[in-house]
């Protein structure tokens, strides 16, 4: 039995608000930045811009006068700092690259898309150096852990997207998602998190003006906390129409079990109970043959790290010495990587895209953890958490497809994940979701 939620979500009536003028972006930008690094690192930001994103959201009224506002209109966010922005250094979690590449001269295309949409930028987020990690660990800028819980790690790379979300600084968050970037650190932060697909992606011209992981991987969203904003933001990021989602009955093929052996139990009581909540809702959930999603990994390691160390030695003349140690040894490996072993795993990587594709032939969506563990100690060992958590979130990197993480309690989201480019009605059906709740 389902009953509406009459409510709207903080975003919707913060925008609301706005539009009506009972607030003005100024006093909203006010309030979100009151809040601004309040992790016990103080490190949610690596550049906060208070004076710039004030005067901001002081010129907007007279930016956009008329009664008809832009979608994202007084709205802080946090832009990930892999994206330049003008005036500020884009360090990609790297001191060298911050001090090396000094301002940057223009905005990126995604700043320019979010100032366009009338958003206002309040600085630019914490990652995992180069983008090239899970956890949010970074020697350079100190490890990121949750606000209000410092004894976890938000994962990341996304790291500072999501904290900047959690301390509610922002209401939404730039991240972007090559291995499981996004989806990892909303699963484990609450959060929920939309990642789009990589064609949808790369046609918009997004990647002008930012520093890429791997090419072949990349892609980006947003992290927010209700999955009825998901809509509204692909839209202004993305000019993607999402309709109201229908009532037809929906396939939902699941990650089997000889799969998800390894979850701890929160995470696994996080998938069960979405399992659940979508059959209430009327879904047919079916157990899939996901026993070849073993090889993702393998496929995906070699790729990434070729693609990435053509890119950063190029910037660095080989010398990977500026970097963590564990990143230097993945560059160093991709540098490695003889054009006989790329080719083969691009050979595997065409043959596991045509099973992917094969699995939505007989589903509308699947459905998987996010992460095998619902917790990341900070200063704990986590030398092996990266294959672990990869295991999960590279089958959905490999394809290119969209997801959306749908939030769980203790920090056990799962993946919602739809066929390639079905971004908007995987959207929609997210969002109805959370537009009616289960009793």
């Amino acid at each position: 039995m389902t009953s509406e939620i009459a409510k709207r979500s903080e975003l919707a009536d913060t925008l609301a608000r706005l539009a009506a003028g009972e607030v003005t972006p100024r006093e909203v930008a006010e309030q979100a930045l009151a809040r601004a690094n309040s992790n016990a690192g103080k490190n949610v930001y690596i550049a906060l811009g208070v004076e710039k994103a004030l005067r901001e959201a002081e010129e907007l009224p007279a930016r956009f006068p008329g009664v008809a506002k832009p979608a994202l209109y007084g709205l802080p966010v946090s832009l990930k700092d892999l994206f330049d922005l003008q005036g500020f250094p884009t360090s990609s979690g790297s001191r060298f690259y911050a001090e090396r590449g000094g301002l940057a001269l223009e905005d990126s295309a995604v700043a320019a898309r979010l100032r366009a949409q009338g958003a206002v930028i309040v600085g630019k987020t914490h990652l995992h150096q180069l983008a090239y990690g899970i956890t949010g660990e970074n020697p350079d800028y100190g490890d990121c852990v949750q606000p209000g819980a410092p004894q976890w790690l938000t994962g990341g790379s996304s790291s500072g997207a999501a904290a900047s979300v959690m301390e509610g600084s922002v209401l939404a968050a730039i991240g972007t998602d090559t291995g499981g970037s996004i989806r990892v650190p909303a699963a484990l932060c609450g959060l929920a998190g939309y990642r789009a697909s990589i064609e949808l992606a790369h046609d918009q011209g997004l990647w002008r003006g930012s520093v890429p992981l791997s090419e072949s991987f990349d892609t980006l969203g947003w992290l927010y906390r209700d999955l009825r904003d998901g809509p509204l933001l692909a839209n202004a990021l993305f000019n993607l129409q999402v309709p109201e989602f229908t009532n037809a009955r929906v396939r939902i093929g699941c990650a089997a079990e000889e799969f998800v052996s390894d979850c701890e139990p929160n995470a696994r009581d996080g998938f069960t109970g979405w399992q659940e909540r979508l059959r209430e809702r009327g879904a047919e959930i079916t157990a899939l043959d996901t026993g070849f999603w073993e090889e993702a990994m393998d496929i995906y390691a070699p790729i990434q790290a070729h693609e990435a160390a053509m890119f950063h030695s190029a910037r660095t003349g080989n010398d990977f010495s500026h970097f963590h140690t564990v990143i230097a040894e993945r560059l160093t490996w991709g540098l490695s990587l003889s054009q006989q072993k790329l080719e083969e795993s691009r050979a595997r990587l065409a043959i596991f895209c045509s099973r992917m594709d094969e699995l939505f032939r007989e589903c509308d969506f699947l459905l998987a953890p996010c992460a095998p563990v619902s917790r990341l100690m900070a200063g704990a060992d986590h030398s092996a958490s990266r294959r672990l958590i990869l295991r999960y979130t590279t089958p959905m990197s490999l394809l290119g497809v969209p997801v959306v993480t749908l939030p769980a309690p203790d920090g056990a989201g799962v993946q919602l994940i739809g066929a390639r480019g079905d971004d908007a009605r995987l959207l929609a059906f997210a969002a109805a979701l959370r537009r009616t709740t289960i009793r």
